[in-house]
C-alpha cells in the first residue's frame, strides 16, 4: 500500500485515525500495531510472518545484550546483526548472487523473484541501531514486547523511514498525547507531502522520462540533457521529502515527534552541506554506526568516508552506476575536507553555489542511469562532447509549457513554511492572523483535493526510492 494512493489517503489513514482517538488511551498502541501489520501485509501477506519473526528475534537479542551475562551481550549483538543483514541481503541481492553463480559455474539455478515486505531496509536500520545502542549502553532493551513491536512496525516509518532511533521515541511508545495544534500541524504536513509527491514530483518525472529515457538521451542536446537531469533531481527531492512530510505529519497526529529528514538541501553551499541536509536520519545512521568503524578509526577518516559512500551506493542496488555514484560523492566530500571550512568560505558565495550544484546534478545523472552506455552518453551531452547540439525546439517547448511547474518546484526548494509562519507571527492584528491562518487552511484543503483528483484520474508513480 503506497502513501500516495487513494485507498491510503482517503480510507486507511482516516479509519486508523478515527479508531485511534475513539478508543481508550491504553488501547491506542494496539490500534497502531494492528494497522501497521495490515499495512505491511497489504502487498505480500505471506511475508508478514518474516517481519514478525524478525521482531521477536530482535526483541530477544536486545534482552540478551542488555541483561545477559558473560559472553551473552556480544553474542546477541553478533547474531542480531547477522540475522538482520542476512534477511536484507536475501531480499536485495539473492537474485544477483544466483545469477553470478550461474554465469561462473554454468549452472542453471532458478533466479528467485522475491517480493519482500515494503521498507525492509529501513526495518533493518531500526533494528541494527537498536541493538548497537543497547550494546553501547545508550539505551536499555525494551521490556514490553508490544511497545517494541510498535517501534519496529509503526506504519508511518515503514516504507522509507525516517530512520527513527529507539532512544528518540522510547518514552513516547509508553505515554504520549496529541493536542489540537499537533493534529492541525500533522494534517497540514500530510497535505503538503501528498501535494509534493502527486502535483510536483510525478509531473517532473514525466519531463525527466521524456528527455532521458526510452532512447531520448542518445541524441539529446546540451541544454536538454541538463534540463532532464535537473528535473530528475527535483523529482527525487520532492518525491522523497514529500514522503518524509507525510511520515512526520502522521507521527505528529499520533503523538510522536520525529526529527526533520530534509532541510532544503538545494540551498547548500558545498557538497558536504547538501548531504547533511538530505535524508538526515540515514546520514546520521551511516555516520554513527559505520563512519568510525574500528577497521579505520577516527585517524583514518577517508577510509571510513569511502566505506560509508560505497555502502550507500550498494544499498541502492547491485549496479555499476550506484557504486560509481557512491565513490563520486565520496571524492567530492573528501575534497571539501581537504580544503577545510575556512578555505571554502573565502570562495565567493556565488561560485560556491554554482560549483556545488554542478557537482550535485552530475551526481544525479550517475544515479539515474543503470545502463552504462546511456550514462556515458548523458555525461558527454552535459559537458559539450555529444553530437546533439546546444538545444532544440523540444526543449524550448517543454520549458515554456511547464514554466509554472518549474517555478513551483524552484520555490519549493526554499523554506516557504518557515517564512510564512514568521510573517503570520509578526502580524499585529488578531483579525489578520485569523484571516492568514484561514487562508492557509483553505490552501491545504485545496492541495489535498487537487491531489485526490490527480490520483483518481491516473495511477500515481510509486515512491522512487521504493524501486531501489
Amino acid at each position: 500500500m503506497a502513501f500516495s494512493s487513494l485507498i491510503f489517503v482517503f480510507l486507511f489513514l482516516p479509519v486508523c485515525t478515527a479508531l485511534y482517538f475513539l478508543v481508550n488511551a491504553k488501547y491506542r498502541n494496539a490500534v497502531l500495531i494492528v494497522f501497521s501489520i495490515i499495512f505491511y501485509a497489504w502487498g505480500e501477506p505471506v511475508y508478514i510472518w518474516l517481519i514478525l519473526f524478525a521482531v521477536c528475534m530482535n526483541y530477544l537479542f536486545g534482552k540478551m545484550i542488555s541483561y545477559g551475562k558473560e559472553s551473552a551481550p556480544k553474542l546477541g549483538l553478533i547474531l542480531g546483526i547477522l540475522m538482520n543483514a542476512g534477511i536484507f541481503a536475501a531480499a536485495r541481492y539473492s537474485g544477483f548472487i544466483i545469477d553470478v553463480i550461474n554465469n561462473i559455474s554454468g549452472a542453471d539455478f532458478p533466479v528467485p523473484d522475491c517480493h519482500f515486505p515494503i521498507g525492509l531496509s529501513f526495518f533493518m536500520f531500526r533494528a541494527v541501531s537498536y541493538l548497537i545502542d543497547c550494546h553501547w549502553g545508550r539505551v536499555n532493551a525494551e521490556k514490553n514486547f508490544s511497545s517494541f513491536l510498535l517501534y519496529m512496525t509503526l506504519f508511518p516509518l515503514a516504507p522509507l523511514g525516517p530512520v527513527v532511533r529507539y532512544e528518540t521515541i522510547a518514552l513516547q511508545l509508553h505515554s504520549r498525547s496529541t493536542s489540537i495544534i499537533d493534529f492541525s500541524e500533522g494534517a497540514g504536513r500530510i497535505c503538503i507531502g501528498i501535494a509534493k509527491k502527486v502535483l510536483i514530483a510525478d509531473q517532473l518525472g514525466e519531463i525527466a522520462d521524456q528527455f532521458l529515457h526510452n532512447g531520448a538521451i542518445e541524441n539529446q542536446t546540451f541544454l536538454g540533457s541538463w534540463y532532464g537531469v535537473i528535473m530528475f533531481a527535483l523529482q527525487v527531492y520532492f518525491d522523497f521529502s514529500g514522503y518524509s512530510d507525510m511520515a512526520i505529519g502522521m507521527g505528529r497526529i499520533f503523538g510522536f515527534r520525529f526529527e526533520e529528514n530534509f532541510r532544503h538541501p538545494f540551498m547548500c553551499g558545498t557538497v558536504t552541506e547538501f548531504w547533511q541536509r538530505w535524508h538526515i536520519s540515514l546520514g546520521k545512521f551511516f555516520r554513527d554506526y559505520l563512519l568510525y568503524v574500528p577497521v579505520f578509526g577516527k585517524r583514518r577518516k577517508f577510509g571510513g568516508l569511502f566505506l560509508v559512500w560505497i555502502c550507500a551506493g550498494l544499498w541502492h542496488g547491485i549496479s555499476l552506476n550506484f557504486l560509481l555514484w557512491g565513490i563520486y560523492n565520496g571524492v567530492f566530500m573528501a575534497i571539501d575536507i581537504i580544503l577545510g571550512k575556512k578555505s571554502i568560505k573565502r570562495i565567493p558565495a556565488v561560485l560556491r553555489h554554482i560549483y556545488s550544484k554542478i557537482v550535485i546534478i552530475t551526481g544525479f545523472c550517475i544515479f539515474c542511469f543503470a545502463d552504462y552506455s546511456e550514462l556515458i552518453c548523458c555525461l558527454k551531452n552535459m559537458f559539450l562532447m555529444g553530437e546533439g547540439g546546444l538545444m532544440d525546439s523540444v526543449f524550448v517547448s517543454s520549458l515554456k509549457g511547464n514554466i509554472i511547474l518549474i517555478l513551483a518546484a524552484a520555490a519549493g526548494c526554499f523554506p516557504l513554511r518557515s517564512i510564512i509562519k514568521k510573517y503570520i507571527s509578526r502580524l499585529s492584528s488578531k483579525n489578520a492572523v485569523i484571516a492568514a491562518e484561514t487562508a492557509g487552511t483553505v490552501l491545504l484543503i485545496a492541495m489535498l483535493a487537487v491531489s485526490g483528483m490527480f490520483l483518481a484520474d491516473s495511477a500515481a508513480r510509486p515512491f522512487i526510492y521504493l524501486q531501489f
